[in-house]
């Protein structure tokens, strides 16, 4: 089967296809969405070296549970041990032993079929397409920041990034503020105007990024979506007395930082990672959110590499790859 493998080079390549031995289901792949982590993943991040990909929705083809078969299905990432002190306390994301689909040990999505446990996927409705279920990772992970922090009516919350996670993370918060009746606007800072504009119809107060610094320290709640270095001081500049800061970015590159100003303004920092996909699913059966618009190239997979330059460009949002043309919803 066609797969994409990353080598210290990234190529298209043959590899077998994964056999249904009893144990963890075989899906075939539809569609799957290029991440900014698989970018960096390119660059030496988590020296990760197989097939990428993360984010995918696909059809069930062989599984433990029969009625599971040829139903259409997403999965979570992380594939935990479920005997570690981290499992037995319930944070299995975390787990001692995980792998982690296309990032850490366990080849990724895109490939035309992958195996996960059965347990780690969940059952897409028929309402909701391909083309939103394939955001249904990227969308758990903006949900996790509600079970991590909450926040008053009175607080000022900023999103800075107008990448993919950033606009997600701004619909999902918007989302929020209008569920709780809450009054005070959710700030996106960004750089790309195009790409804020996507999400001004949900009530956002849109900033450009040069000239954010001039809001001063009015925020209580910052989340860091920049994918950049640059994003830490940007939030702390940003950030009142006593605020919290959510880190979002991944990257690859190291950062330095001075400690005081945490210490000084006594800064709450909170990293925040993978997510519920019940909370993802919801908000898209319910059309509380539709990430589609996000959506701007799907190319197959024998363009990949073309696909992957596309998602790196400054301009371009998501990027997804048609595996199976035939199953698409």
């Amino acid at each position: 089967m066609k797969s994409i493998v990353f080598d210290q080079i990234l190529q298209v390549k043959d590899i077998p296809k994964p056999v249904f031995d009893g144990g963890e289901s075989v899906v075939r792949v539809i569609q799957a969405g290029i991440c900014n982590t698989d970018l960096e993943i390119t660059k030496g991040y988590y020296g990760f070296k197989g097939v990428l990909g993360h984010e995918f929705v696909g059809v069930v083809e062989s599984s433990q549970t029969p009625s599971l078969v040829g139903t259409r299905v997403v999965g979570e990432i992380n594939v935990s041990c479920g005997n570690c002190n981290f499992c037995l306390g319930g944070l299995t994301r975390h787990c001692s032993c995980r792998t982690v689909l296309g990032i850490f040990g366990r080849d990724g999505a895109f490939r035309e079929f992958l195996t996960l446990p059965e347990k780690k996927l969940h059952r897409i409705p028929e309402s909701i397409s391909d083309d939103a279920a394939v955001f249904v990772e990227p969308i758990a992970a903006a949900c996790e920041i509600m079970d991590q922090v909450s926040f008053k009516s009175a607080d000022k919350v900023a999103i800075l990034g107008d990448g993919k996670l950033g606009l997600l993370v701004t619909m999902v918060l918007a989302q929020a503020r209008k569920v709780n009746g809450l009054s005070e606007k959710v700030t996106l800072v960004g750089k790309h105007p195009k790409k804020m504009n996507l999400v001004q119809d949900l009530g956002v107060h849109l900033v450009e990024r040069d000239s954010a610094t001039a809001l001063g320290k009015t925020f209580d709640l910052i989340i860091e979506a920049t994918g950049s270095p640059e994003g830490w001081t940007l939030a702390l500049s940003l950030l009142k007395p006593r605020g919290t800061l959510v880190l979002k970015s991944t990257f690859n590159n190291q950062m330095s930082f001075n400690t005081a100003p945490l210490v000084v303004d006594e800064i709450t920092v909170i990293g925040s990672r993978c997510g519920r996909f019940e909370a993802a699913i919801e908000l898209l059966e319910e059309k509380n959110l539709d990430p589609t618009p996000l959506l701007q190239h799907t190319l197959g997979l024998d363009e990949a590499l073309k696909a992957f330059e596309l998602a790196g460009h400054p301009e371009v949002l998501k990027v997804t790859l048609q595996i199976d043309a035939c199953g698409k919803m």
